[in-house]
């Protein structure tokens, strides 16, 4: 599987698009404003979409996701129930934080911890990882050892816990758990910033690490 990161929106969000080498078959993963940045990255692979996967609904992961899916008739996957309030409030996400009015929509496919998503001939095991929102997910291809980790962890630090419904404990249960598991040399793609390696992140994120030595 093969992946290009797209930053869009004034929150600079990595936007990914992933896809599948022997089909071609590709997915948009948070597809958040920008649309033009991402269909111009979609040409340039040469790859054709078939599915959007949502990691959670915060406006700058989830804000371009209605018009994307109804300009290329693209089935939505993600995020989990839990983020249905965070859907129905896009609007007033959009006016809170100064972003183009945007529409609502319903994922075609509600995913749970355990589910897979499928991208041409390549499947990703999907985790539910809450804390940030509740309805949070994590996408990982374990041929590739890559991770999608939306805003649960970045280099050097972790999600925010203060919006509706966060919770901080569950949050780092959510990355020592779920994540850390997965084993150090997984490499992960956040929501903002440069990508790392959980083994990296387990050893020197204030937030998380090992304190056991």
């Amino acid at each position: 599987m093969k992946y290009r990161i797209i930053p869009v929106t004034p929150f600079e969000q990595n936007c990914t698009l992933i896809w599948c080498e022997q089909t071609g078959k590709a997915a948009v993963v948070d597809p958040g404003g920008d649309l033009a940045r991402i269909r111009a990255a979609v040409e340039e692979e040469g790859v054709q979409l078939e599915k959007i996967l949502l990691t959670h609904a915060h406006i700058d992961h989830a804000g371009g996701t209605a018009e994307l899916a109804a300009s290329a008739s693209l089935p939505i996957e993600g995020p989990q129930r839990g983020d249905q309030f965070w859907i129905d409030g896009l609007s007033q996400q959009s006016q809170m934080f100064g972003f183009p009015p945007v529409e609502t929509f319903t994922p075609d496919r509600w995913l749970e911890d355990g589910d897979s998503v499928s991208v041409g001939n390549q499947t990703l095991q999907v985790l539910h990882c809450p804390g940030h929102t509740p309805g949070h997910l994590v996408f990982y291809h374990a041929p590739s050892q890559l991770a999608l980790v939306g805003d649960v962890l970045f280099q050097g630090s972790i999600g925010r816990t203060d919006f509706p419904q966060g919770d901080h404990a569950t949050l780092i249960a959510s990355i020592r758990d779920k994540l850390f598991p997965l084993g150090d040399e997984v490499a992960f793609i956040p929501g903002h910033g440069p990508m790392s390696t959980f083994g990296h992140e387990r050893r020197t994120n204030p937030f998380v690490a090992d304190r056991r030595g």
